[in-house]
């Protein structure tokens, strides 16, 4: 009970841990290990990674059911469909059996092959009249035509493209999400070529946040209610709001003690990236790599890292990173 009251208190809920990895599970008990020294049990650690992994597993079995729900109440509509067309075509052809056994001026009573029903293949002048039943009165004879089956046809595979376009550009929750460029380690002022995001726009996504933070403030004040002191769903939801798609919880959560080290110690923050941009380092190496001097920063502060993270303006508006 303890671990996980101190887990709360550092900003980690029950979704939050879900939408973590192993490895970031990992160094979440390292952090109360050696940071806050909390006497984690080896049973303990495992039984908390267990509970996570069963509570994800629970939530793709229901992210599943409901899939198939949906998918069967589609294909439920869609035979209803079939049986509404084919009710439609039979009504039409027993109109036009009406219309063959009662109208003389398309059947007359000669039976002459000048006077016969019209063979479409031998067709030349007769006159071809639309039928609202998808049929065609061609001369003195009824020919069934059915103009619309290809066109119906296009539609449908016009149809079966969007609805395939749009589960690509959709997620599991039904949410809009588009795709990301990946970051690259990039040193200080460095511009990106192609499809790649530095570490500069990592940055300045955080200070985004801290915009957002101040408009959700100022809104809840003008509707007298309470105002978040950090960055919360609230404000995340927000952001999404006002158009702010490519700033989530999971990522900025993911490299929060990245930025910490850049407000800190921006020199060292810039050190780090030279070295790993020079190695051709991947973003998660530097990131990683960015955990040990915010260790050092918390032993030089009596590892009082929640102090550290309130007396800095910019990082007091954030949950200290595991």
């Amino acid at each position: 009970y303890l671990t996980m009251a101190k887990m709360t208190e550092m900003g980690f809920t029950a979704n939050t841990l879900i939408n973590m990895t192993e490895e970031e599970v990992d160094d979440l008990m390292k952090t109360l290990v050696e940071i806050y020294r909390t006497d984690l049990l080896l049973g303990e650690k495992y039984g908390i990674k267990s509970a996570i992994r069963a509570e994800k597993k629970r939530l793709q079995d229901s992210f599943e059911m409901q899939r198939l729900e949906l998918l069967s109440e589609a294909e439920r509509k869609r035979i209803q469909d079939d049986q509404n067309t084919l009710a439609v075509a039979i009504t039409s052809e027993g109109t036009s059996k009406e219309l063959r056994a009662n109208n003389l001026l398309i059947f007359p009573e000669s039976t002459s092959a000048d006077h016969g029903p019209m063979n479409i293949n031998t067709c030349k002048d007769g006159l071809i009249i639309p039928n609202h039943n998808n049929g065609n009165l061609c001369g003195s004879g009824l020919t069934g035509i059915p103009e619309h089956s290809s066109e119906s046809d296009e539609r449908k595979m016009d149809s079966n493209k969007q609805k395939r376009r749009r589960c690509k550009e959709t997620g599991e929750d039904g949410e809009d999400r588009p795709r990301e460029h990946p970051f690259i380690v990039t040193e200080p002022g460095e511009l990106v070529r192609g499809k790649k995001n530095g570490l500069d726009y990592l940055f300045d996504l955080y200070e985004q946040c801290g915009k957002f933070l101040l408009e959700v403030q100022r809104i809840a004040k003008e509707r007298g209610e309470k105002c978040p002191t950090k960055v919360t769903n609230q404000v995340f939801r927000h952001a999404k709001y006002t158009g702010a798609v490519y700033i989530n919880k999971p990522k900025m959560r993911h490299y929060v003690h990245c930025y910490a080290l850049h407000s800190l110690d921006n020199e060292q923050s810039n050190h780090l990236r030279r070295i790993y941009k020079e190695r051709g380092e991947n973003v998660g190496a530097w990131r990683q790599a960015c955990y040990y001097p915010l260790v050092a920063i918390a032993r030089e502060n009596n590892w009082d890292i929640e102090g550290v993270f309130n007396r800095n303006e910019k990082l007091k508006i954030w949950y200290v990173p595991t």
